[in-house]
């Protein structure tokens, strides 16, 4: 690999390095190495067929396509077809299964009565109020003021805890952001405008967006064992985990990483669903991915279907890193730093 005669460095082949080298390659003409770690493209999003089942699993968690921007959407139909899949998920709590988001059904189901949206709407306001909105300091005190103590403490903080490792009360309010609670009984995940499932799954897109002839693709190849061979003409775009980048000057951010468990089993449909979370603490994994539940419009023809478990916990220095645990304790320093 002449890594020195390409004008542009992109560090990882997931969406973001992807659609970066694609527009730089095909809009400004320039030569683009891009360089994975992993050995195959696709980042997070990765999909693959499963041998044993025959059913497309995505290997890091299920991943649905959505959007708000028409501009995004139009982009990516040069690399694919969407068909309309929708994404319902439900958790498990207490030996019951709720529709989640949280929606009117969710919420007559775990008072146990039919309500009305006026009458769902007063009683988590009262719940809300009752411990007090003024102040809210952290993803407890943001959960209960967006859905009151009972949603909170049957779908919220045991999920939450097993997710992140740590007390909610501990937790950002940011990573809750606005907790959606929907008062009628609109039960998708999503409410964006475009929402769908690549019909011949993620790989594709990244196979055709990188197909470029002016892009060359290096896997298994660690940006930081090729760096010192970079020139100061070239620009270096990258996607990876930014405490590494910089040394770990400000020490390591806290990240979360997860485990997946897989399973085939000699069933037609295993849950019924893509997504069901279980949201009690006491139950290891956070939850259950079906992934034949993506695509529907598949004719799956063996009776077997696969399954991923999915555990949260800490990552070491080797795993791989998910998402930074936004705590005081990981908050990263105050000094200068530099490359």
């Amino acid at each position: 690999m002449q890594l020195e005669s390409f004008d542009v460095v992109v560090v990882g082949a997931g969406f973001f390095g992807a659609v970066v080298a694609e527009q730089v390659a095909s809009k400004l003409g320039r030569s683009v190495c891009v360089l994975d770690r992993r050995p195959h493209i696709g980042g997070n999003a990765y999909s693959e067929v499963d041998s044993d089942s025959g059913v497309e699993v995505h290997r890091y968690g299920t991943h649905i396509f959505h959007t708000n921007s028409e501009r995004v959407w139009r982009y990516l139909q040069r690399f694919t077809y969407f068909t309309d899949y929708r994404h319902r998920v439900f958790t498990v709590a207490s030996g019951r299964v709720y529709s989640m988001p949280i929606n009117l059904a969710t919420v007559c189901a775990a008072f146990g009565r039919i309500m009305s949206p006026d009458e769902a709407r007063a009683v988590i306001a009262a719940e809300a109020a009752a411990h007090g909105t003024a102040g809210i300091g952290n993803l407890e005190d943001k959960a209960i003021a967006s859905v009151g103590r009972t949603l909170y403490d049957l779908l919220i903080r045991g999920y939450t805890q097993k997710q992140w490792q740590t007390d909610p009360r501990e937790l950002s309010a940011d990573i809750i952001g606005r907790l959606p609670v929907r008062f009628s009984f609109d039960d998708r995940y999503f409410a964006d405008r475009y929402e769908g499932m690549p019909v011949d799954g993620y790989t594709a897109i990244f196979r055709r967006m990188l197909e470029h002839p002016k892009i060359a693709v290096e896997l298994g190849v660690d940006y930081f064992d090729v760096a010192e061979r970079i020139t100061p003409r070239q620009l270096v775009i990258y996607t990876g985990p930014i405490d590494r980048f910089f040394g770990y000057a400000c020490g390591h951010l806290g990240w979360r990483t997860v485990d997946f468990a897989r399973e085939v089993h000699e069933v037609a449909d295993f849950q019924g669903a893509a997504v069901i979370n279980y949201a009690d603490a006491e139950v290891p994994f956070t939850r259950v991915h079906e992934f034949r539940h993506l695509h529907p419009e598949r004719a799956h023809e063996r009776k077997r279907t696969t399954i991923y478990r999915e555990y949260s916990r800490f990552a070491g220095r080797n795993d791989e890193p998910y998402y930074p645990i936004n705590t005081a304790a990981t908050a990263p320093c105050s000094r200068p730093i530099t490359p």
